[in-house]
């Protein structure tokens, strides 16, 4: 039954009645009682009707009773309905507003310390945990060069046209040599200069279809697994993460899987995933408990927007994560604006 169909079987009483058990748990957590509700309630109800309404409620799916007789919570279902049918979204609260411009106000010329400062505002803000994914840089390649570090490691240095340089880490394909490393950087640099990176990947994918022969074996597969690495990001730092201590304090049930999400984050292995889940829709959007496989955490919930640059193209996202009581109706102004505000200030940068 879709969301609308839904809201259709409810009459007036039963909306009430549900939107004051999800009120109350985002508020406190705890399970609502029938008599609890029934002093609450516009309509003067016994808590036997109460009762009968919720019994109802919880037929369709809407609710969830932990014990027998401990009240109901609202279930992921009965979230997500309240979250896009019947949440009232308020305005941006002056001060939080007045945070996150602050924040942004200080025209720091290094973005890594401006979107590190806003995913620590974002954290203290929101009593969560914040993410904030850094645009890519997309200045032309001047030069590249892979450099060995041992039998299981190896760096690539770029050098950006504006003067940027990075060294990223990877994993090279087994039994590389150092004349394999010269001649896959020597291929590179032919043809990189005045190439942003996602240009040159696409060019490289096809000139190696192209030059196969021209390549000996393990210099291509140093190429391809550069390639990878430049699709991935995966040694690349673009993600910040703030506030990790107030998720572990959080009512979240499974820590042990907390501190995996943490680790894997850490390790930026998800960076991609996380863009692409701001990508799909426009504005804030909203995730609660398992509906994404990247944080399905029992208990949890993921707010997050991306961001845009001059050209309107996305090329960023913030967000937060916190147990599924969020106070959403304040967290989902604070990050559409969070948003919105990077975008703005970094669309008037150069590079």
């Amino acid at each position: 039954m879709s969301q609308e169909s839904l809201l259709d079987e409810l009459n007036e009483r039963s909306r009430e009645v549900f939107r004051r058990v999800v009120e109350s748990y985002l508020e406190t957590g705890e399970p609502v009682g029938s008599r609890t509700l029934t002093r609450a309630l516009s309509e003067r109800l016994s808590a036997a009707t109460v009762r009968n309404v919720m019994q109802d409620l919880e037929y369709l799916g809407l609710l969830d009773s932990p014990h027998v007789s401990a009240g109901r919570l609202p279930s992921q279902m009965g979230l997500r309905l309240f979250v896009d049918g019947m949440m009232e979204v308020d305005a941006v609260d002056p001060q939080d507003r007045a945070v996150i411009d602050q924040t942004l106000g200080n025209d720091d010329p290094d973005t890594n310390l401006l979107l590190d400062r806003v995913s620590t505002a974002l954290s203290t803000l929101t009593r969560g945990a914040s993410l904030v994914l850094m645009p890519k840089r997309e200045a032309p390649i001047r030069h590249i060069e892979f450099v060995s570090l041992g039998p299981d490691r190896a760096l690539v240095v770029l050098v950006f046209a504006d003067g940027h340089v990075e060294n990223r880490i990877f994993t090279p394909p087994p039994g590389q040599t150092p004349s394999s490393m010269r001649e896959a950087g020597n291929f590179l640099n032919a043809m990189a200069e005045g190439r942003t990176l996602s240009e040159l990947r696409t060019h490289i994918a096809l000139q190696i279809a192209a030059r196969r022969a021209e390549l000996d074996v393990m210099a291509a597969e140093l190429v391809q697994s550069g390639i990878a690495l430049w699709g991935q990001e995966s040694s690349d730092p673009r993600l910040i993460v703030r506030g990790r201590s107030n998720l572990l304090a959080s009512e979240i049930a499974d820590l042990d899987r907390v501190r995996v999400l943490f680790d894997d984050l850490e390790r930026k292995r998800d960076i991609v995933e996380f863009l692409e889940l701001a990508e799909q829709g426009d504005g804030v959007r909203i995730f609660i408990g398992s509906e994404n496989k990247l944080f399905s955490l029992s208990g949890s919930a993921l707010v997050v927007s991306p961001y845009m640059n001059a050209d309107r193209k996305i090329v960023g996202a913030v967000g937060v994560i916190g147990p599924t009581r969020l106070n959403y109706g304040r967290i989902v102004p604070i990050v559409d604006y969070t948003a919105q505000l990077v975008g703005r200030v970094l669309s008037g940068r150069k590079g």
